[in-house]
């Protein structure tokens, strides 16, 4: 058993059976690094911790001006000074970045954090996506693409720094974790991606008809559910370590039925239940890049959104096993929750900030409730200063007595 394990199980002793809850113990707390801390993934990580195991590990994120992975010295400079005791990689370039960019940070920065977790001797857990598998239905951790040079940039990149790290573990003994995401969703990703373009397009009434086929299903990965999870593996690095993980839920999911159960919930006409068929969706979104360059020229800044670089798979099943997960020692802290039981509050989150930033315009005003104090501010802003005193009435902090008005 590895010094870590060892720490790890002591750690664990430290944990109050009666309540759950933690107790200090000082010296064992881990320090870890975490690398795309402002991402979704990342930002939920670095939340739960520090909500829920600042006891037992404290993370360190910095942001990509402190720390960039396109540059080793900066990387050297962090692991030296504050010498981590487990690294984790949630940083990811866009999906239409260039091949530079996304060599250097997709693999590159991999390889350096990788490099420097097998030499510190702890564990490197690294996130990859689902655009390193095939289609197909019920894919395995052992499933991959085959790597060609005329592979996209984004799934290339990744697909090379998995073959990377499993083989710094064959020859080398790299204590890594792995952990395959599929279609991402959940609240606080402040860009407009992934998942998160579905329910734009469809509020901002920018999707006409379906680009999909009655047939298509992918498997979706729960956001809220990813920090757990890396809780759980720290813990258990002999069971962990040295492997892929799909981090999916359980069910697939039909792309046509989740568009229109979206479209339903909204009470919208759009977009229409008519399926475009491939050829014409993919013959409108050349037609589409076209005109974004013309516009480029003429000074007109477009960008055609890059989930369309992947607009066949909109066409193609692609559902992941999550066998392996579902009979190692994690529990599923809300089994029940999926990408339809979490739409209300999705909705309720994303609408209200793209509102907020004007991406979007307000089509029902009296859709959710958190509105009203909206609506009081834009009518009746006098009454909100009526309201002070009544707000200063409840203590702030809850554990002082609210201050008394001076006569």
């Amino acid at each position: 058993m590895s010094l870590w394990a060892r720490q790890s199980k002591l750690l664990v002793l430290g944990v109050s059976m009666g309540r759950g809850e933690f107790t200090c113990l000082g010296s064992v707390i881990k320090t870890g690094l975490l690398v795309g801390g402002s991402g979704l993934i990342g930002g939920g990580i670095l939340h739960y911790f520090k909500k829920q195991a600042d006891c037992e590990f404290e993370l360190l994120a910095p942001n990509s001006k402190q720390l960039s992975l396109r540059d080793p010295e900066d990387i050297r400079a962090w692991v030296r000074r504050f010498r981590p005791e487990f690294i984790i990689n949630c940083a990811i370039t866009a999906l239409d970045s260039s091949p530079l960019l996304a060599y250097e940070t997709n693999y590159l920065g991999t390889l350096y954090l990788a490099r420097a977790a097998l030499e510190l001797g702890v564990p490197y857990i690294h996130f990859s996506s689902a655009a390193v598998l095939p289609p197909g239905e019920n894919l395995t951790e052992d499933d991959r693409l085959e790597l060609t040079a005329d592979l996209p940039n984004y799934p290339k990149s990744k697909l090379l720094a998995e073959l990377a790290l499993a083989e710094l573990h064959q020859k080398y003994g790299l204590d890594y974790t792995n952990i395959r995401l599929a279609v991402v969703y959940g609240a606080h990703d402040h860009k407009v991606q992934g998942f998160h373009r579905l329910l734009f397009s469809i509020a901002d009434q920018t999707m006409p008809l379906l680009f999909t086929n009655r047939q298509a299903t992918h498997s979706y990965s729960n956001a809220k559910k990813v920090p757990p999870f890396v809780h759980h593996l720290l813990r258990h690095r002999e069971e962990f370590g040295g492997k892929t993980w799909h981090f999916v839920d359980p069910l697939p999911v039909s792309l046509s039925e989740l568009i229109i159960t979206i479209k339903s919930y909204l009470e919208l006409k759009r977009p229409r239940e008519i399926y475009l068929p491939y050829p014409l969706a993919r013959f409108g979104a050349g037609m589409m890049r076209g005109i974004t360059r013309l516009l480029g020229r003429i000074g007109i800044e477009a960008r055609m959104p890059a989930e369309l670089l992947f607009m066949e798979s909109f066409y193609q099943t692609q559902t992941l096993s999550s066998r392996r997960l579902r009979a190692s020692s994690f529990v599923d802290p809300k089994p029940q929750a999926t990408v339809f039981t979490e739409l209300p509050h999705l909705l309720e989150y994303y609408l209200s900030r793209w509102e907020a930033l004007n991406l979007i315009t307000p089509y029902n005003q009296d859709f959710f409730a958190c509105r009203q104090r909206g609506e009081k501010f834009a009518q009746e802003p006098q009454r909100l200063l009526n309201e002070l005193d009544e707000e200063v009435g409840e203590p702030m902090l809850g554990d002082s007595e609210a201050p008394r008005k001076e006569s």
